[in-house]
């Protein structure tokens, strides 16, 4: 098989869609997963801590602009890796809630579903119909991140990732083959741009 040197079109291109970056003060930023969880142990992240600094700069950022914030978090049970009632599972401190900010807790990928976040959001003024922008950080990029800009398009938002503010971690291939983290990020943030959201690299890279 003969590789493909030219990149297609995506589509959201061939839809129309407007892949510009938002304004970080016209938008919601949703923090995704910044648990400790994904700092240490089974589940340690490669990039874990860059990214959690990213985080943390793009959470002081959106805080100086008024930006509304709101956190998710998944809740395994307790014993596990994802024990919000633990330390473990709590949000990391770089990154923790002020007060008046809004905890979502999930049990899936998707932080939409089975969850109060799109209330929430309507809360905030934030209604679909609109095509609001939210800017969305977190871990991990294949997962929770990707799953959630996908419920966020499905739904009606316009999502933007920050790809700097995210991470993953090496998962093995379906040939047997270790995907490396810097791989799957990078696909998955591929898969989000082609149809699902924008991705911007750095947090410097969302227009104020």
């Amino acid at each position: 098989m003969t590789a493909t040197t030219t990149a297609s079109a995506t589509l959201r291109d061939v839809s129309g869609l407007d892949s510009t970056p938002p304004r970080l003060s016209e938008s919601v930023l949703v923090l995704i997963d910044y648990q400790n969880t994904y700092r240490s142990g089974v589940m340690a992240l490669d990039g874990a801590e860059e990214a959690v600094a990213a985080g943390a700069r793009l959470l002081a950022r959106a805080r100086e602009l008024g930006t509304p914030v709101v956190h998710v978090v998944n809740d395994g049970g307790e014993g596990t890796p994802y024990d919000i009632r633990a330390e473990i599972g709590a949000i990391s401190p770089e990154v923790a809630p002020a007060a008046g900010e809004a905890v979502v807790v999930k049990q899936v990928p998707n932080a939409f579903h089975g969850t109060e976040l799109e209330q929430v959001l309507r809360g905030l003024g934030v209604v679909p119909e609109d095509g609001k922008d939210l800017v969305l950080a977190g871990f991990m990029t294949h997962m929770c991140v990707s799953f959630t800009a996908q419920g966020a398009f499905n739904l009606g938002y316009r999502p933007t990732v920050v790809a700097e503010a995210s991470a993953t971690r090496a998962l093995p291939g379906p040939d047997g083959e270790v995907v490396p983290a810097a791989a799957l990020h990078t696909a998955a943030l591929t898969t989000v741009a082609d149809l699902f959201g924008t991705v911007v690299p750095t947090v410097d890279a969302l227009p104020a």
